[in-house]
């Protein structure tokens, strides 16, 4: 169901109740706690997602969902645009995408499984489970490739099998084909000398989890990972049977001219451990949930996995020289504002997508996109970026949040920019604000007024709060306004239906 931007605040209680009903049904063991009714938090939820609707217009992006998590409450998921334009199919938190190499994460938990019931060793030889494996090593004394090289991209493996898939028609290997040609492909490095992503790198780690459990990849991830976590829309391969239905159609990035051409339906064969899975907003929220709850467990952890590895994943283990890129197991790790944060990316034909994880603050947010092009880690780190500081404070001082004047809901709103396409003006803390868009950094785009007249507010400039020029709403009959002024000039309302 699509709701008009005005409309979705009035929303925002029942859609955060909603969310959290979905995780407290299927069995979440901690209590509730009162974060998501938190004013402060509810406000920060409703300028995400204006934020995120209008960036997804402005970027042409077909159809976006997305996801907020505190701990073991889901905030907040929902989508924008269509899955599928040209049934005109609502994306939502539903929707099914490719998830690309976020399938990586679940490949690694899987390796990590095994490492700890004793099936391998993370210094053990790739040759050990994988008698097949033979690629040539150019460099003199390179060392073993091992099974942690393959999960921290630091194998010095090739990026990719010797195949063009992610070329149009994105025809993708089996599995015997890619066994085939790893004889005629040789490593780029010496073992552990520099990072190199490595889909190849991943899909051997796939291999290992096969031979080492001595079942097929698809039948262990299923049954000692997706199952045990409920994740029942999430699947290590694309789901055909959900092709005019659930599942997104992709689209290719634009082109100069401005358009998007859907791509074709892709399995991806024998690289499914490193790019094949699929998964929706919902699942991967309640992917980020179980992190933070085994986490919390401290040592005694043992859900699916042990707690102490999941730290052990989440933890650097391999720092390229240039000091850029930074591996856990499995899992990305990067810095952003002085803060740590990990998750993953995917890039796949038709889709961008992106989980992040705050694991000290219990903050995760997810982002699906049907589009290449697309940058999906910037769009889930403004999501943090909007919402953490107003989850942290409700966590902190609970109870303290203020709701604003409900008068100041008349002007909540979209208003035309002559110059730079639209305001938003927004519910924020004890007044309004106004949000320029389109923006890729909406915080730092966020100009919050303070009431100074009837009809009347001052910007407040930012770091000492000394007030600036006035804007005025001129208001129509119906009570609401019909534009505003600012510096001499006018900013008529927009209409509210999208």
């Amino acid at each position: 169901m699509k709701t008009t931007r005005l409309a979705a605040h009035v929303l925002v209680a029942f859609v955060m109740a909603a969310g959290l009903a979905r995780v407290q049904a299927q069995g979440d063991p901690k209590p509730v706690s009162p974060v998501d009714q938190d004013p402060r938090v509810v406000m920060a939820m409703d300028v995400a997602r204006t934020w995120l609707e209008a960036q997804r217009a402005y970027d042409q992006i077909p159809g976006v969902s997305a996801a907020v998590v505190y701990d073991q409450q889901l905030l907040w998921s929902g989508g924008f645009g269509y899955a599928d334009v040209a049934r005109r199919a609502p994306a939502d938190q539903a929707t099914i995408y490719s998830i690309c190499s976020i399938s990586k994460l679940f490949t690694s938990i899987a390796v990590m499984q095994l490492r700890d019931g004793g099936k391998l060793r993370l210094d053990d030889p790739l040759g050990r489970h994988l008698p097949w494996f033979r690629i040539k090593q150019p460099a003199e004394k390179a060392g073993d490739i091992t099974i942690e090289g393959l999960l921290t991209h630091a194998s010095g493996l090739p990026r990719e099998s010797d195949y063009p898939y992610w070329t149009d028609p994105y025809s993708f290997p089996t599995r015997e084909q890619i066994i085939e040609r790893l004889e005629g492909q040789e490593t780029l490095y010496p073992p552990e000398t520099y990072y190199q992503y490595s889909n190849l790198g991943l899909t051997l780690a796939g291999e290992v989890v096969a031979a080492a459990s001595d079942q097929t990849y698809a039948d262990y991830v299923e049954r000692n990972i997706l199952q045990p976590l409920r994740l029942s829309s999430t699947a290590p391969r694309m789901p055909e049977q959900e092709r005019g239905k659930r599942l997104a159609v992709g689209y290719s990035a634009l082109t100069r001219s401005g358009t998007r051409t859907p791509l074709p339906f892709f399995t991806a064969g024998g690289i499914t451990p490193a790019a094949g899975f699929s998964s929706t907003a919902d699942d991967l929220a309640r992917f980020e949930s179980w992190q933070f709850r085994l986490l919390a467990a401290g040592a005694a952890g043992s859900e699916v996995l042990k707690a102490p590895t999941l730290r052990e994943m989440h933890r650097i283990h391999f720092v390229d020289p240039g000091f850029e890129t930074m591996y856990g197991l499995g899992f990305s790790v990067w810095r952003s504002d002085n803060k740590t944060f990990v998750g993953h990316g995917g890039s796949c034909p038709g889709y961008r997508t992106h989980v992040l994880l705050r694991p000290e603050e219990k903050i995760g947010t997810v982002f699906l996109s049907n589009a290449l092009g697309v940058n999906p880690q910037q769009f889930a780190q403004r999501l943090y970026d909007i919402v953490a500081p107003a989850i942290l404070e409700a966590v902190k001082d609970p109870g303290k949040g203020k709701a604003p004047d409900p008068e100041l809901r008349k002007y909540v709103g979209s208003y035309n920019s002559s110059l730079a396409g639209e305001i938003a003006v927004v519910l924020w803390k004890d007044s309004l604000a106004m949000l320029s868009l389109p923006t890729t950094d909406p915080v730092r785009a966020l100009s919050p007024l303070k009431k100074t007249g009837e009809h009347t507010f001052s910007r407040v400039r930012k770091g000492d709060e000394t007030l600036g020029e006035s804007i005025v709403f001129e208001m129509g009959k119906d009570g609401r306004p019909t534009r505003f002024t600012w510096n001499s000039n006018y900013y008529p309302r927009l209409p509210d239906a999208r």
